[in-house]
């Protein structure tokens, strides 16, 4: 429950991303900003928190052991996570992208045969691969349905090319955040704390940031401050704030895939702090009757999912 609980959290603060991504696009920023501007704006964040903690020596040292490991995978849990999604900004309007973003519920549950979880019985802990959890990906499914109704009648309105290049990417970012993410964790085995980890993987997809940064300037000119300010809270709030706690969720159930699925469900909320923001921020339309059971579904999506990924696996051997 203590990871549901962090998760919410973070959902919460991962919801600004695309409330001020929504308001940069509406003013004419360009989603290179949004994306290289963010990443930037956390090195000196995170590094001052590190160093304060007096981690930041092991942290290199970890990263010197397996530099390309922690480059490419860190290159997929936030270049091809946050690019994507920030580039779809530029063709989607915020809610939707909230919406389509919730894919990636089901996305963390399929990738978990790519992994191994620990098994503890009577002979010591063993180590097997994951199994897709069907019990909880049939949760997620009603959680997604509840998402479907919250946004149909606003992507009834939208042009064919609008939905490709709105969805598309964000269906990339979907598989990349959670294997990424998945994957330094597998690297770090618990050496890390949140903290660390995310700096580290700030640091290693750094070069892909500063190419993108560089290629803004060469074809769209300095970033205004309107949206650099922006970019700045961006960084703080879901880059800092947001990132570090949903690596310590996932932390928490990093052995167990059930579980661990039920803490990405816990994003789906951001839908709900989205569309809040928008109405407060940027004032939307208020949500219709048909959207308002979709929250109820979400709702209910994630208590039972909750519920089911609680119940524990029992072991034979």
């Amino acid at each position: 429950m203590q990871a549901i609980l962090i998760g919410i959290c973070a959902a919460l603060f991962f919801a600004f991303t695309f409330v001020l991504n929504a308001s940069m696009e509406l003013s004419g920023g360009s989603w290179i900003w949004s994306a290289s501007l963010r990443y930037i704006f956390m090195v000196p964040f995170l590094l001052g928190i590190v160093l304060i903690r007096k981690n930041l020596r092991p942290l290199l040292i970890e990263m010197k052991r397996q530099p390309v490991i922690w480059c490419f995978w860190s290159l997929v849990g936030f270049g091809l996570f946050y690019a994507p999604l920030c580039f779809a900004a530029a063709y989607s309007p915020g809610w939707l992208i909230a919406g389509t973003w919730q894919i990636t519920i089901i996305s963390g549950s399929l990738l978990a045969p790519l992994f191994f979880e620990t098994i503890h019985t009577n002979n010591g802990p063993i180590q097997i691969r994951g199994r897709i959890p069907f019990k909880g990906l049939i949760m997620s499914s009603v959680i997604l349905l509840g998402i479907v109704l919250m946004q149909m009648e606003h992507a009834q309105r939208l042009s064919l090319k609008i939905l490709l290049l709105g969805i598309i990417p964000v269906l990339i970012a979907s598989f990349a955040y959670p294997l990424g993410n998945r994957k330094m964790m597998a690297v770090c085995d618990g050496r890390l704390d949140a903290y660390q980890r995310v700096l580290g993987m700030t640091l290693a997809s750094l070069p892909f940031w500063l190419l993108l940064f560089i290629y803004g300037l060469l074809t769209e000119g300095l970033p205004s401050k309107g949206q650099s300010f922006q970019a700045l809270i961006v960084a703080i709030s879901s880059g800092v704030i947001a990132t570090v706690l949903f690596f310590q969720a996932t932390d928490l159930v990093r052995n167990n895939m059930k579980k661990l699925a039920a803490v990405e469900a816990t994003q789906s909320m951001e839908v709900l702090f989205a569309l809040a923001g928008e109405v407060l921020i940027l004032s939307i339309a208020i949500p219709s009757t048909v959207a308002w059971i979709g929250i109820v579904f979400v709702i209910v999506g994630m208590i039972m999912h909750s519920f089911v990924s609680s119940l524990k696996r029992e072991s034979h051997i």
